[in-house]
């Protein structure tokens, strides 16, 4: 688990860190995986609508420290939406937050403070307090609403910040 202010993805331990969670937990068949590159990790797959399917996402543990008050996330994509999700409680029982966004092509940063972050359970939304970015515990990249088809995004860092004005 990262206990600092950024997660670096172009090294290969933060990389190896990282696990794939997608529909086929609900019986879906969709794709993915993940591989390091000297640019940060690779993230590709696969959506499928078959089985009510439909989302592939990549998660790591995370923790972020007190008076963190914004986000910022360095991403290479496929120009597809994507959810940028925080979990402050690792059962699969417990909502997560999510955060949308566009992954441009090329590298493009994205910075998110809490209010960007709704709580979700299953998909659907649900009442839950505010997101404290130093209570999150796991983060990840989620691609779903019915966006079937190859997807494909490469993630060199996570950036927290205790300053909404730094660089």
């Amino acid at each position: 688990m990262a206990n600092a202010q950024s997660l670096d993805f172009t090294n290969a331990q933060t990389s190896a860190n990282m696990w794939v969670v997608n529909d086929g937990v609900m019986g879906g068949v969709s794709e993915s995986r993940f591989r390091h590159d000297a640019e940060g990790v690779i993230i590709e797959g696969n959506v499928s609508l078959e089985n009510n399917g439909g989302f592939a996402s990549v998660r790591s543990a995370v923790a972020f420290a007190g008076g963190t008050v914004a986000l910022e996330v360095k991403i290479k994509g496929d120009g597809k939406r994507y959810k940028f999700i925080l979990r402050t409680d690792t059962s699969p029982r417990t909502p997560m937050y999510q955060a949308d966004f566009v992954a441009a092509q090329g590298w493009h940063t994205y910075r998110f403070v809490p209010g960007d972050f709704r709580a979700s359970f299953r998909g659907r939304a649900v009442e839950a307090p505010e997101l404290v970015f130093a209570d999150a515990k796991e983060l990840g990249i989620l691609i779903a609403d019915k966006q079937a088809g190859s997807f494909r995004f490469q993630l060199q860092s996570v950036r927290a910040l205790a300053d909404l004005k730094a660089n």
